[in-house]
């Protein structure tokens, strides 16, 4: 596609004056930006709108911490004395004092379409808090990076709630922050008081370098489209020992294992003829993170087709492989994870414990990903009445 001309959500609430005079609490992170580089707390102060309080989701503000799992403290914007407030701290949900002074929340974040990542459970957080206090959220819609169409993946079933999971969603959601911020109101029933500020123009179909607005990173590890779009599979890898590419300069398209022999592994992994990939054998070695200065053998995962891979399926035919191939050496990684004491990490990334059960059992990621289609359907019908473009 060409580039679509479209208006964010941020843009259409300053350029209408629908906060004129008021003060407000924001949501934001560095990828809270337009196509002209302003970031959204600037278009609102230009816009004549006080802001009383800045609230940062995980990896901060300022998103300045590369490691998931490191919470940020609180400080002051130096610049407008306002405190800034983490919500990945002791809290991760506004306190009522926090919320104190405010007349609205507006929240514009830049999520990357999959259900484990944070910055949606904030905003429902901070739903949650603002029903509490009768305060108004104002979520201004960003686009999908990967798309509003597909839909792919497992399930989050009851019981495997967590702060990477929350809602029963596939992986692969297919919807905007604004979507999901009226599913979890309307359908989940926080009931807060709740206006979506909505994208005139954009399309479903667009990927984000269709939409015209510069890449910036939604998180440390998330530096490319690329990387969005595989994430959905590889982020799986945080629940084992191998490495999903953390310290390199290629986070999640890159996987491996310093046990794997990467030419047998990309060979088998081709063999399965998974659509719009190609694993092109590769070594590299962390920086950080698992396995920091050892050298890993596995692939990089090259998109050849990004309206037919099927992301999750691919990380799941992965997580397949470096079990089969690793041996004794593959591990599921054992708890703690993103404040979940208990649970295995696999088991609230995929949102139940089938994945892993199935594969120790030695049966084929294809046969378990045709298991996820009838309730993906099912979340399509649910889908539809919260669909705003």
């Amino acid at each position: 596609m060409s580039p679509v001309s479209f208006t964010l959500g941020t843009d259409v609430l300053v350029d209408r004056g629908l906060l004129d005079g008021r003060t407000v609490g924001v949501v934001c992170h560095p990828a809270s930006v337009n196509d002209r580089f302003q970031h959204v707390l600037d278009r609102l102060d230009a816009g004549g709108v006080r802001i009383g309080a800045i609230f940062g989701p995980q990896h901060g503000f300022r998103a300045d911490l590369q490691e998931n799992m490191i919470e940020t403290t609180h400080a002051e914007d130096r610049r407008r004395r306002v405190p800034i407030y983490s919500l990945y701290s002791e809290t991760r949900e506004p306190t009522d004092q926090m919320l104190e002074g405010l007349d609205a929340l507006v929240i514009d974040l830049q999520d990357v379409g999959t259900r484990i990542y944070t910055y949606i459970y904030t905003m429902a957080n901070c739903l949650k808090a603002a029903k509490r206090h009768d305060l108004p959220v104002i979520v201004c819609d960003r686009p999908n990076p990967i798309g509003g169409v597909a839909v792919e993946g497992p399930m989050l079933e009851p019981g495997f709630e967590s702060f990477v999971g929350q809602y029963p969603i596939p992986m692969r959601h297919g919807m905007t922050m604004g979507e999901l911020a009226r599913m979890f109101n309307e359908h989940f029933g926080i009931g807060a008081k709740l206006e979506v500020v909505t994208m005139p123009e954009w399309q479903r179909q667009a990927f984000f370098d269709d939409t015209g607005l510069p890449w910036v990173l939604p998180s440390p590890n998330i530096p490319t489209l690329d990387s969005a779009i595989v994430y959905p599979g590889t982020v799986l890898f945080e629940g084992t020992n191998v490495s999903e590419g953390r310290g390199t300069t290629k986070p999640f398209e890159l996987v491996g294992a310093p046990w794997i022999n990467p030419e047998v592994f990309a060979a088998r992994l081709n063999r399965e003829g998974l659509p719009g990939v190609f694993f092109r054998p590769t070594l590299f070695e962390p920086t950080f993170h698992k396995h920091q200065g050892s050298s890993c053998g596995g692939c990089q995962i090259h998109i050849t087709d990004r309206t037919t891979i099927r992301p999750v399926e691919t990380g799941v035919t992965l997580l397949e492989a470096f079990r089969d191939l690793g041996g004794d050496q593959f591990l599921w990684r054992d708890p703690p994870y993103e404040y979940e004491y208990l649970l295995s990490p696999i088991d609230i990334l995929c949102g139940s414990s089938e994945v892993r059960e199935r594969l120790d059992r030695g049966e084929h990621a294809r046969t378990i990903a045709a298991g996820w289609s009838d309730a993906v359907d099912a979340f399509l019908e649910v889908r539809k009445a919260f669909l705003l473009y």
